[in-house]
C-alpha cells in the first residue's frame, strides 16, 4: 500500500493510494484510470455546505480485477464512497461495482488510516480544521 501523490480532479484535491499485490508496485495504468474515473464519481461542486473538497482514492490493481474507491468527505464526519471494479486487463473500463462492498481489508487499512488524520487534523484540532495538514499525511505499508 503506497501514498503515490495528491492529485487535483477539477476542484477536488485527493490523495492517490496504490495497492498491488506480492511487493510490486501497481500499474500506471491502475492508477490513472482510478483517479479518471474518480473525478467523474466525484459529487460537484467540490466545496459545498457539508463538502470540503478534499478526499481520497484507492486505485487496487487486484490479480482479477482493478478497483477504484474514491472517499470524500463530507458532514463534518462523514466518508461517502464509490466503489469501481473492471476486469484487470481492461483498468479503463473501470465502472460501478456490482455489489455493495465497502472495500477489501487492504483498502480498509487506507480508509482507517484516513479516519484518524481527518479526526487528528479536522475534528479534534483545537486550531480548527486544518485542510493542508491533513492532505500532508501520508500512509505507506506492506502486509
Amino acid at each position: 500500500m503506497r501514498f503515490l501523490r495528491l492529485a487535483e480532479l477539477g476542484d477536488w484535491l485527493v490523495k492517490l493510494y496504490t495497492i498491488a499485490p506480492h511487493g510490486r508496485p501497481a500499474r500506471a495504468e491502475v492508477a490513472e484510470a482510478a483517479l479518471s474515473a474518480a473525478g467523474e464519481a466525484l459529487p460537484a461542486p467540490a466545496v459545498a455546505p457539508g463538502r470540503y473538497g478534499v478526499g481520497f482514492v484507492i486505485a487496487h490493481d487486484a490479480p482479477r480485477l482493478s478497483y477504484a474507491l474514491a472517499c470524500w468527505w463530507a458532514e463534518r464526519n462523514e466518508v461517502h464512497q464509490q466503489v469501481l471494479s473492471a476486469p484487470a486487463d481492461q483498468p479503463e473500463r473501470l465502472a460501478p461495482h456490482p455489489s455493495q462492498a465497502a472495500g477489501c481489508v487492504w483498502e480498509l487499512g487506507i480508509t482507517d488510516f484516513e479516519r484518524r488524520a481527518w479526526i487528528t487534523h479536522v475534528l479534534a484540532n483545537p486550531g480548527g480544521p486544518d485542510l493542508d495538514a491533513y492532505l500532508a499525511q501520508e500512509y505507506n505499508d506492506d502486509v
